[in-house]
């Protein structure tokens, strides 16, 4: 019987020695789960405004929004009801219910209820409002674009596309697809 405990010692010693391995494992990496991490944001941030300026300190552009939230595991940003405001004569502005903003802030996707007011030159003529769905909106080239169906009215006038290509820059608005519309011309009366 002495030589059978004798012989069953080392393998207690084994267990022993694998359990206590187990446990300071454990112990050094914490319980943490090695599957995905969880979609939880780290950090949010209520009624808000974020001003931009270009390399000789000149205003290019402002967000203002109701909330912000950052997701660490995919490094993204939510913002809901964004309005961005570009400052150049004549300003521009864009809304929307949601914005996406990516990893490194050089692309949004505005979803849901897109509007770009393109105020007017002169303070007697009518805005030039383009309304869509989506718009993925490249914030420093002041660039979009837009695949879902698009509307675009200044005044009585109006024209529908099925995408388009925004350079606020430039002032110049492309529609893609097939495009219609009505335009009415600015009558002046002569006596």
């Amino acid at each position: 019987m002495k030589d059978r405990a004798a012989s069953l010692f080392p393998l207690a010693m084994l267990v022993l020695l694998a359990a206590l391995t187990f446990w300071l494992n454990r112990v050094i990496q914490g319980d943490s789960p090695r599957g995905p991490l969880r979609h939880d944001p780290d950090y949010w941030v209520e009624r808000f405004e974020v001003r931009r300026f270009d390399p000789e300190g000149k205003l290019q552009h402002t967000l203002v929004a109701d909330k912000l939230l950052h997701y660490a595991d995919d490094d993204t940003t939510v913002v809901t009801t964004p309005h961005i405001t570009y400052h150049q004569q004549p300003p521009s502005e864009i809304t929307a219910r949601m914005a996406y903003v990516g990893q490194d802030g050089k692309e949004v996707d505005l979803v849901d209820d897109v509007r770009v007011i393109r105020h007017g030159a002169a303070g007697d003529s009518p805005p030039t409002v383009i309304e869509t769905r989506t718009l993925k909106v490249f914030p420093d080239d002041e660039k979009g674009r837009s695949s879902d169906p698009v509307v675009i009215t200044r005044g009585r006038s109006f024209m529908k596309g099925s995408g388009l290509d925004i350079d606020n820059r430039s002032g110049i608005t492309v529609l893609r697809g097939r495009v219609t519309g009505t335009l009415h011309r600015n009558r002046t009366e002569t006596p």
